[in-house]
Formats: C-alpha cells, structure tokens, sequence
C-alpha cells in the first residue's frame, strides 16, 4: 500500500513539474497561430546614421509592425553602429539569435553564401531599373530563399546606390590612376580583388572605423555610395570623388530564421508587408538622397568627376580577371541571369 502511496506521489509530483515547465509566451511551432498573449521583441541593427534612408525607412517600417499587430511586435532600432562596427558582426549575430534582424550591405553576406557575390562583380548591372528586374525577380527571390540555409530569413532587398570611388589624390579616370594606391575595401574578396585588378593596394576594412583610418592616411582611397559619403562626413577627409558607379549596391533586410519561423502565421504576413513597404519607400528616398547629398558634397568643396563612357571602358576591361576567377565559382547560369536584367 506504502509503495503503491508513493508512486501515485511521483506520478503527480512529475504532472507539475511538466506543466511548470512548459512555455507560456511566445509560440515554438513553425508558423503557429497567434494565442493572443504572446509579445515578441523585434531588435533591428545597422550602421548608418539616422539621417540616410535605411534609418528614415525604418522608423515607418517600426510603426507599421506595431501598428498592425496591435503591440504584439516591439520593434527596437540600433542605427549608426550602435550595436556592431561592421555589418559582417551585425549578421553574424543575426545568424546566432543574438539579434532578431540587420539590414546590412548585400556584399557582406558573401561570407556567409557564394552566391551572392554575383551582385559584387563590376559593372554588373547599368542602372538602377535593371538592378530592382534582378532583385525583385525570380534571381533575388531565390537567393533569399536560399539563405534559410544559413539560419537567416531574407526578406527584400533595399539599395544603398550606385558605388563610387574616393580618394585624396587626383582625379581618377582611369586604372592607372588608382596604382599602388592604399585602397579600402568592404569585407568581400570580389570587391577587394576588383580593385587589385585596377592596380591599387586593397584590402577589406570594417566600415565602423573607416573615417578614423582615412584621417589617419592608414587609407589613401575607398569607395561608397553617394549617401553614405555624405552622411559620414567623408567629405571632410577625402578631397576628390569620381562617380564611377562601378557596383550597384544593394542592402538587405535579414532576420532570424527561427525568430520568424516560430511567429503566427498573422504576424509573419505583418512582417512581410511592412517589409516590401519599406523596400519602396526607403528606394524613393535613396533617389532623393543621391541628388541633394552629391550637391552638399560639392559645396563643402569635394572635387567630383564623372567618367566617360570611354573611360567606364577602360575599368570594364581591366575588371575582366575578376569575371574569370569567380563566374566559375557563383555559377555561369546565376551570372547570364543577372546579366540579362539589363536587357
């Protein structure tokens, strides 16, 4: 009677240490609907400064998600590296749980997935209508479907602008001009091996730290899109600016995979559309940004110039080693694909 007493004890001592454990707050299955209590905490990472458009984007991409899931979704914003100093760290944490989301520069993400380095080859697309045809199409869509092989959700795509090259110098206009000059790089080898094929001295630098090393002279020359030149204040440490638009530089919105698996199916679509509305806008504002920013440039006395078709050329030819090294390893199909946008 003693021992049948007793395992009765132990078979409900065990009911409610089972059912104390159990989760009460956000749901873990894939998809799951929404049991109306379950809060979520969206963290959002990145380093541009609140003045560009990723962080202007951003704030209405916050009050939507809030908005329309009625508070359920805390989104938290970390501009101006706040959080990380380079977007490889930002993606990296992304990667392991310890942020929810980043919206980083597309090139980084070579590291963690070849096959986006065929957005990082050189003069890939010709203008800012072909390269949305790739990134909103059937290329793009698979691309962010295939990093849920690498544990993140990639959501759109958003832009950052055509690169261009800066540097202390003279002005550059043609490879000739950028031999054996101290060159930074973003963390991506077809970016640095680019510019090796030009004649500079490349090397990758975390962008966090760029304007110190350009101060510095640890750097005589780099290269970046027109607002991120701007809103950095590169300006006040590079004196000439050549509007190469070499690469179109796209950004990214990326999340935890888990974290958006593991959100109702309600919420996920809130995600989603918040998402392509802030593709839209945060474009818009690029375009605007470009046009005002590269007249505020020039007034704070940064010489620009432009390169000629001829002189595009020029950097075309001398990029060709870069297409022979790596077409083989992103794909020749990925690559015809890309290319194809500019038709």
């Amino acid at each position: 009677m003693k021992k049948r007493l007793a395992v009765v004890v132990l078979v409900i001592a065990m009911f409610i240490i089972s059912a104390c454990g159990r989760p009460s707050g956000a749901n873990n299955e894939e998809g799951g609907s929404d049991d109306g209590d379950s809060q979520y905490t969206l963290r959002v990472a990145y380093l541009v400064p609140e003045e560009q458009s990723t962080h202007i984007a951003a704030l209405n991409f916050k009050k939507k998600i809030e908005e329309d899931t009625e508070g359920k979704i805390k989104v938290q914003l970390y501009p101006n590296g706040s959080l990380y100093a380079s977007d490889r760290e930002a993606i990296e944490a992304v990667q392991l749980g310890n942020i929810e989301m980043t919206i980083p520069a597309v090139a980084p993400l070579a590291s963690f997935n070849k096959k986006f380095m065929v957005f990082d080859l050189p003069f890939l697309f010709s203008t800012n209508e072909a390269a949305y045809k790739a990134l909103d199409g059937e290329l793009g869509q698979s691309l962010l479907d295939d990093l849920s092989n690498n544990d993140l959700k990639g959501l759109v795509f958003a832009e950052n602008g055509f690169r261009n090259i800066s540097n202390n110098n003279g002005p550059v206009e043609s490879p000739g001009d950028l031999q054996g000059i101290k060159f930074r790089t973003l963390e991506n080898p077809v970016h640095t091996d680019t510019f090796k094929a030009f004649g500079a001295n490349a090397s990758p630098f975390a962008f966090g730290e760029l304007y110190t090393a350009l101060q510095q002279k640890t750097y005589d020359a780099m290269e970046n899109p027109i607002s991120l030149f701007y809103t950095n204040k590169f300006y006040e440490v590079q004196d000439y600016l050549t509007l190469s638009g070499h690469v179109y530089a796209a950004t990214i919105l990326v999340m935890n995979n888990d974290f958006y698996n593991n959100l109702p199916e309600n919420l996920q679509k809130v995600v989603d559309e918040a998402s392509v509305e802030y593709r839209e806008q945060q474009r818009e504002l690029a375009h605007q940004q470009d046009e005002e920013f590269l007249q505020k440039i020039k007034d704070n006395g940064t010489k620009v110039n432009e390169l000629t078709a001829e002189q595009k050329q020029a950097f075309r030819d001398a990029a060709q080693p870069v297409y022979d090294k790596y077409v083989p390893e992103i794909g020749e199909d990925l690559v015809k694909q890309a290319l194809e946008a500019n038709k």
